[in-house]
């Protein structure tokens, strides 16, 4: 073998007598180059992802630790047998219009993720009610209990009721969603007007993806930490584009991983998840009859179980550009607007793009 070398740069080595292996030196440097700035690139995010997780602090089971925007008050409420508290805030303007509307977050978050679309709403002379439902945020994580969106809707309707309001508009993210679906066909005499932003349940899950237990649900919560829940948010609400102010939403989530009652919150979370699965409202959107608009972030794919599905099931779960626009078809009187640069969370993502036919919405 004969190796030849100039300034540390390989220009021709010979193999045998019959084979010859050239290797130009830009091509080398190239390569060179890439292998580099790759191993920079992985050693830099693996530094970020630890700086990060390393923020993170174990989170009391009912965020005794974590501030809300708005001051929050609670309701008690007895439910199969427990004494359990709901959680809420109250926000008022300081100069009322006589319009009310309530947020309902989604499963991953909790009230205090509406704060901007509070302090818009509040601006605009609404007072704006926002729950923590039962087993999310701020509110009781029950030892027992037995989910429906029926009784988060009654939940809902007892803070209402609370607060003497009879007439109010809801709007509904992620499952969020759901819930200010049921809460709408239960109650449409209480709603002024009914927006939906990114809801999950416009499909059937049942029909595609394979039952899971709630113990089988249980053991995927249990092993949640911070790598999986950013890489799901990732994956599945940014479309692969992270922005420094979507950690804290990681953050809750990973703190309360760290807490030791995690197990309760897991096992609620699981009951949750058994709950949005087995009890689909798609079926009945042709009810709803008061005055509607969908919110929909284009480039959203959330949808339940589909990592338990081929790939090619998988490529048609989760389409919101088609799930928005086949929803609109169903609910009479709606409207559609559709925000292309957002995935799931348009309040978060695109503020500007969500608040404009929201707050157009409102005062039409």
């Amino acid at each position: 073998m004969m190796l030849r070398c100039r300034d540390f740069r390989i220009e021709h080595f010979k193999i045998s007598a019959s084979f010859h292996l050239t290797i130009k030196i830009g091509v080398m440097q190239k390569w060179f180059q890439k292998i580099v700035l790759t191993g920079i690139a992985i050693i830099l995010f693996t530094m970020v992802s630890v700086a990060q997780s390393s923020r993170v602090v174990p989170l009391g089971i009912c965020l005794e630790n974590y501030a809300y925007p708005y001051p929050v008050q609670y309701i008690s409420l007895n439910i199969q047998g427990e004494q359990l508290k709901m959680a809420y805030m109250d926000v008022q303007p300081a100069q009322y219009n006589g319009h009310n509307i309530i947020l309902l977050h989604g499963k991953n978050f909790n009230g205090a993720y509406w704060a901007t679309t509070i302090q818009a709403l509040i601006e605009k002379g609404y007072r704006v009610i926002v729950p923590d439902q039962i087993g999310f945020g701020k509110s009781s994580k029950p030892q027992h209990i037995q989910y429906s969106f029926q009784l988060l809707a009654q939940n809902t309707k007892a803070i209402l009721d609370s607060l003497h309001i009879s007439r109010t508009s809801v709007l509904g993210h992620s499952m969020g969603g759901m819930v200010a679906t049921r809460f709408t066909l239960m109650y449409p005499e209480v709603v002024e007007k009914f927006i939906l932003e990114n809801p999950i349940g416009l499909e059937d899950w049942k029909l595609k993806v394979p039952y899971q237990t709630v113990e089988q649900w249980y053991a995927s919560e249990l092993k949640q930490n911070y790598d999986k829940i950013k890489k799901y948010q990732l994956d599945n609400y940014y479309f692969g584009e992270w922005k420094p102010e979507y950690d804290q939403w990681v953050n809750l989530l990973a703190g309360w991983t760290l807490s030791p009652e995690y197990n309760r919150i897991a096992w609620n979370a699981a009951l949750t998840y058994d709950m949005i699965f087995t009890q689909p409202v798609c079926y009945e959107f042709s009810n709803i009859t008061v005055p509607t608009l969908l919110i929909i972030g284009q480039r959203d794919r959330t949808a339940l179980g589909k990592n338990l599905v081929s790939e090619v099931v998988r490529n048609t779960m989760g389409n919101y550009p088609v799930l928005g626009r086949a929803t609109q078809q169903k609910i009479k009187n709606s409207k559609l607007a559709e925000i292309p640069a957002a995935g799931h969370l348009p309040h978060i993502q695109t503020f500007q793009q969500f608040i404009e036919p929201l707050l157009d919405f409102l005062k039409s």
